[in-house]
């Protein structure tokens, strides 16, 4: 008996972790292994189907090639540092918190300021042959040109789970990308972003800086730090509390299973003061 017992509490042991991770998260390494001059990541690997992350990084000595993969539409976010992105001929300014999509620009160059370092995620959306359809109703402005903007610049909306100290913007709305939306939240405790549900989308949040709160979902809990990405479980109930004086600042980025599910975006109020 004693020796049964045993064998169940070891057991019970190594699937303890396997249940205790009911958020998947991950932290960004946001220093440089020594003597290196770029990095690059996979982060929290097949947690979506047909979305693929990857956390990258450039010293000022070093300039990046990057092409997109057919079959695949690429949203760059810039988090930390400084430096421009070269694409078609064209240079573009990147400072912290910079939103880049090449659209129908197939290769671009990635260059860190003198002296500095600039970390990224590198985010690539599998096409689906709904999505190929989909695409040729989007806008021309949205699928062919260059899409640029620092988050601080992009439009601001309300939202019922939020308080009015909340300043939320999208920095990527749809229509530019089949079944993506991405957004900012930005407040100071004590604050919360309340309890909700969407079945009908994958999430994704990525701490910016200074970002320091908790995320619930169902009956789990993590710390959210600056400069780490975490997966909300699908369908869940979830939430995100900050304490006084600490700060809560994350990109939510939305992925639907289906067009249909992009009408949960209409709870987003565009503010008049646009």
């Amino acid at each position: 008996m004693k020796k049964y017992l045993t064998t169940v509490l070891f057991l019970l042991s190594l699937l303890a972790p396997m249940y205790g991770q009911e958020i998947p998260n991950e932290n960004l390494q946001m220093q440089l292994p020594e003597n290196k001059q770029e990095y690059s990541k996979s982060i929290l690997g097949n947690e979506i189907n047909g979305i693929h992350l990857m956390h990258m990084a450039v010293t000022g000595d070093m300039s990046r090639l990057d092409a997109s993969k057919e079959g695949y539409k690429t949203i760059y976010l810039f988090i930390s540092g400084a430096g421009n992105v070269t694409a078609a001929n064209t240079n573009y300014e990147i400072v912290p918190e910079t939103i880049f999509l090449p659209n129908t620009i197939k290769s671009i160059s990635i260059n860190a300021a003198k002296n500095d370092t600039l970390h990224y995620l590198k985010i690539s959306s599998k096409l689906t042959a709904q999505d190929l359809l989909d695409l040729k109703e989007f806008p021309v402005d949205h699928t062919e040109n260059i899409y640029y903007a620092k988050f601080t610049d992009c439009e601001s909306y309300t939202e019922p789970i939020k308080s009015p100290n909340t300043v939320s913007r999208t920095i990527l709305p749809n229509k530019y990308i089949p079944r993506i939306a991405m957004g900012t939240v930005q407040t100071k405790g004590p604050d919360k972003v309340g309890a909700h549900e969407h079945p009908m989308l994958e999430q994704l949040f990525l701490g910016l800086s200074k970002n320091n709160c908790v995320v619930y979902a169902d009956e789990a809990q993590i710390d959210f730090p600056q400069y780490s990405v975490l997966h909300i479980p699908l369908g869940s109930s979830h939430s995100v509390s900050v304490e006084k004086d600490e700060v809560m600042y994350y990109v939510w980025m939305d992925f639907f299973l289906d067009k249909k599910g992009e009408e949960w975006l209409k709870t987003h109020k565009v503010n008049d003061d646009n």
